[in-house]
């Protein structure tokens, strides 16, 4: 190995030349990892003050009962949107860096020191059903617009409230993540060599162009939507058990 190729890589974890808070990105990302997954596995296990009149938490639609099933309804639905995060290509990169450090950061030394392999192998290789997840979670997403919708209505009349407008926020950060995501981008025009073939690719080049659009702030869909999440079921949570009011405005 020449001079040049030991500063181009490191040779001991955490070794590196930056002289910026590399390891801030990392961190915070592991924490809001952290933090959201132990807030949503308590969420499932309370099972309990998941709905109150028209409102029903994410955390628990499509609303599941079956006479076998003895754990909380949120187990049935949590492994679809669970799944499609994990294997989403930003949050890959932000858990790897986060939680195995490899890499921990860019021009940084990694944690274990062996020979790139992608993911190639087991287990990451299962990485590659993202798609079968996007469908999934796209089914599970017209559900929750459902629900949003749903919250407008009080006995038939139609109204709002401040837990409808949070409901409609939640779903519309979800659909802004979900319809951005690589895998509805190629869906949409990864396989075409030309989009100017005749009208039919070129309808489906607008529509590339602008999953594209979204596509370019997939992180803060990401985070943001994941936000939503907890914090809608959070206000629903709260409204069902009396903590808060609804603050219904008509």
């Amino acid at each position: 190995m020449t001079q040049s190729d030991s500063l181009i890589r490191p040779a001991a974890f955490g070794q590196t030349m930056r002289k910026d808070t590399w390891w801030l990105e990392p961190l915070l990302v592991g924490l809001g990892f952290a933090a959201f997954i132990v807030y949503a596995t308590y969420r499932a296990c309370e099972n309990q003050f998941f709905e109150i009149g028209p409102y029903l938490s994410p955390f628990y639609s499509p609303k599941f009962s079956f006479d076998w099933w003895h754990m909380s309804p949120a187990f049935l639905i949590l492994w679809i949107p669970a799944g499609f995060r994990a294997t989403c290509y930003y949050y890959r990169k932000a858990y790897y860096r986060a939680y195995f450090l490899d890499p921990v950061a860019c021009s940084v030394g990694q944690f274990a020191n062996k020979k790139y392999c992608g993911e190639s192998g087991f287990p990451l290789v299962l990485q590659n059903i993202h798609r079968y997840f996007f469908y999934l979670a796209t089914i599970v997403l017209a559900v929750l617009w459902y629900d949003a919708l749903r919250a407008f209505f009080f006995h038939g009349t139609f109204g709002a409230s401040a837990v409808s407008l949070v409901m409609l926020a939640n779903v519309i950060l979800l659909s802004g993540y979900s319809f951005g995501c690589h895998a509805c981008r190629h869906l949409a025009g990864g396989k075409l060599d030309c989009f100017s073939a005749n009208s039919c690719s070129k309808a489906q080049f607008k529509i590339w162009n602008w999953i594209t659009k979204l596509n370019e702030h997939h992180m803060a869909w990401a985070w943001l939507s994941l936000f939503s999440v907890g914090f809608t079921d959070f206000v629903i949570r709260q409204v069902a058990c009396g903590a808060m009011p609804e603050f219904r405005f008509f």
